[in-house]
């Protein structure tokens, strides 16, 4: 079964960050069994595949998590410390490939913690038992409002998951950030997230604001070639409104096809949130200059500091051009918040 397309996603899905995402540093720390396959499978960026006639030692590969068919009472369990504590959207429990194996139904409980959960932890339930069925998405809406760091899928009574997304926005406490002290406000661990773009052909464009340089060409946010007037942009909300300080545009990987030249512009929109994209794209033609036109090279790090930054107040939103189009590891805005 193909990955489901993005207009096929609920609303929960759009705009927010996969919080289960080993990609953005989250850990599968526990399962009660894993002798099909191990649970950091199930934590994978990429979309479940399936190879035909791949076996290993204790049976058929599959990509995912699998534990062996229970024989005695009880269920399978795996504990997943969150890449950052988060307020939870909802769930994506997939059981892609999984035909003959996968778990008749699931739940999810939840704890907040400084350290990793022990035997002390109380878990909350925050997805009650519901039905899963063969190689397919299952999506469910979580609406508590709470802060969560750690989760713990229950599958009854065995089986296999091929993906857990867990989407949300990450929480982080602003009030402790010390004044003049930088921060990366468009990191995705901080919240920050893209809300607009005008082309993401290739690549993975919401990797472009994860942690670490890209692994490859396609860890970033690349354009198609642009055969027509113009140049391209994307926008992103920041984490949290603050006074941009640096700037940080990163061509990993990228060489043949990086972009000649980008700016930077940017405005305090206030509450104004990703469901409101057409309004934050028709405003952010007249947003000020915060970072004039640079010339950028291939495969490298650029900083923009010091006096190629425009003096402004706080903004909320800034948007990277890329002139004329082309590919970009990774975006970095730091700022201070205070």
């Amino acid at each position: 079964m193909s990955d489901t397309s993005q207009t096929e996603l609920p609303a929960f899905v759009r705009n927010r960050i996969n919080l289960a995402s080993a990609g953005l540093g989250a850990v599968g720390l526990s399962a009660s069994d894993e002798f099909f396959a191990p649970l950091e499978r199930m934590l994978s960026d990429t979309p479940a595949v399936f190879y035909p006639d791949r076996y290993d030692d204790n049976g058929k590969w599959m990509d995912g998590w699998e534990s062996r068919r229970k024989r005695g009472p009880g269920h399978d369990h795996a504990i997943i410390r969150l890449a950052v504590p988060g307020v939870i959207h909802g769930f994506d429990v997939d059981t892609s490939h999984f035909t003959g194996n996968y778990p008749p139904a699931f739940s999810i409980e939840g704890c907040r913690t400084e350290g990793d959960p022990d035997g002390t932890t109380e878990w909350i339930e925050i997805q009650p038992q519901a039905a899963l069925g063969p190689s397919s998405h299952h999506f469910f809406p979580c609406g508590n409002g709470l802060v969560w760091t750690h989760l713990r899928l229950n599958i009854y009574p065995d089986g296999g998951i091929a993906r857990l997304r867990v989407y949300g926005e990450p929480w982080r406490d602003w009030s402790k950030v010390a004044p003049g002290e930088e921060v990366d406000l468009a990191s995705a661990l901080n919240g920050g997230r893209v809300v607009a773009f005008s082309d993401a052909h290739y690549g993975s464009l919401h990797r472009v604001l994860a942690p670490g340089r890209g692994l490859n060409m396609g860890d970033g946010w690349e354009t198609r070639r642009r055969r027509e007037p113009g140049n391209d942009w994307l926008i992103v909300q920041l984490g949290h409104p603050g006074i941009i300080k640096r700037i940080v545009v990163d061509t990993a990987h990228y060489k043949g096809n990086y972009p000649d030249r980008c700016s930077l512009d940017g405005a305090d929109l206030g509450n104004a949130a990703g469901d409101l994209s057409r309004m934050v794209v028709t405003s952010s033609m007249f947003w000020p200059q915060i970072l004039p036109e640079r010339k950028l090279s291939m495969d490298a790090v650029h900083q923009f500091g010091g006096t190629d930054i425009v003096p402004s107040g706080p903004v909320s939103h800034v948007k990277l051009n890329i002139y004329p189009d082309g590919g970009v590891s990774r975006l970095r805005i730091f700022g201070t918040v205070r």
